[in-house]
């Protein structure tokens, strides 16, 4: 028997419809994020196994709202911290940085933000969980945070966050990582709908 993890990012904000970064910020779900969970649930399948979240409350409240089972937080699926650059739109970035946040852009996995992490570094803090759930012969479910699930994602594939990623991610859906006895991770299923909630 192996290990999984199926990893669903959490429902919208108003930063993410203004197109602001969040990062460690702890920006609640929008109305419209609220509302499209409310008639949703996850597979059944997954409906009994252990969940785990970002402790941030965008991440919290998307599990409340599904009724994930067993509900605990883990710091080390909080979002990649941006530093200087949270609350601020990357289309602004680019105005002001230009060339300078290009160059920073094309390091990949070693691209910094101010006052930030590296999406290496987020993967570092991950790596110890992984290792944690490789070796229970589970499936794990965790909601988390597009920076996070980008981070298992290059773990997995090889990816280094340049050019297009290898496989088209519905950041609505479950993605799912099998996990050897190491914490390995290898991509099992992605985009894996949430299911319409039984009345």
């Amino acid at each position: 028997m192996s290990s999984h993890l199926a990893i669903l990012r959490h429902a919208i904000t108003d930063w993410n419809l203004e197109g602001r970064i969040q990062g460690h910020t702890d920006v609640p779900l929008s109305e419209t994020g609220r509302i499209s969970l409310s008639s949703l649930s996850a597979p059944s399948f997954l409906q009994n196994v252990e969940w785990i979240t970002s402790p941030l409350q965008r991440a919290t409240e998307t599990a409340k709202i599904l009724n994930l089972n067993e509900i605990r937080t883990d710091i080390r699926l909080i979002e990649m911290n941006w530093g200087e650059w949270e609350g601020r739109k990357l289309k602004d970035l680019r105005e002001q940085h230009g060339a300078s946040l290009a160059e920073n852009e094309d390091r990949g996995l070693d691209m910094q933000p101010p006052g930030g992490e590296t999406p290496r570094d987020v993967q570092d803090r991950l790596k110890p969980l992984l290792q944690e759930i490789g070796k229970t012969n589970k499936t794990i479910g965790a909601v988390s945070h597009k920076g996070v699930i980008r981070a298992l994602l290059c773990l997995a594939t090889g990816w280094n966050m340049l050019g297009r990623p290898p496989v088209k991610i519905d950041w609505s859906s479950i993605q799912i990582f099998s996990l050897d006895e190491s914490g390995s991770p290898s991509l099992y299923k992605t985009n894996l709908p949430l299911e319409k909630r039984q009345l």
